[in-house]
């Protein structure tokens, strides 16, 4: 086996629009595509539009429960300031789940945030 980059990470979600409207407008992910699956579930997958990457696909089906084994740990995006993404996130009421961020042993920083079904998001700024 050959992997040679993560293609997306798959998110169940409790409401389709609030979620794909939250990585939209608050986190800045573009909406690449969108399927709704005749008797299954509806997709949202985004990413961005530039480098036409898709990062999440998200996953809401009505007809089923909110299935609690599909949690993720996490999703982490690489970003490049830190300081001010937390800035532009805290005005837009994100919440944290630590006041300032955490600075790995390699010099990396990070900090985590909630999104709307209490997945964890990272942002993830490598060592300068």
């Amino acid at each position: 086996m050959s992997i040679q980059k993560i293609e997306h990470v798959g998110i169940m979600v409790s409401n389709y629009d609030k979620s794909v409207r939250f990585y939209n407008e608050t986190v800045g992910l573009d909406v690449l595509n969108e399927l709704k699956i005749e008797g299954g579930p509806q997709l949202a997958f985004l990413g961005s539009k530039q480098s036409g990457h898709i990062y999440l696909e998200l996953v809401e089906t009505h007809d089923q429960p909110f299935p609690t084994e599909g949690r993720i740990h996490h999703v982490a995006f690489t970003v490049s300031d830190l300081t001010s993404e937390i800035q532009i996130l805290k005005e837009k009421g994100v919440s944290f789940l630590t006041e300032t961020p955490q600075t790995l042993p390699n010099g990396a920083q990070y900090i985590f945030f909630v999104g709307p079904d209490e997945e964890r998001i990272e942002l993830f700024q490598p060592k300068k």
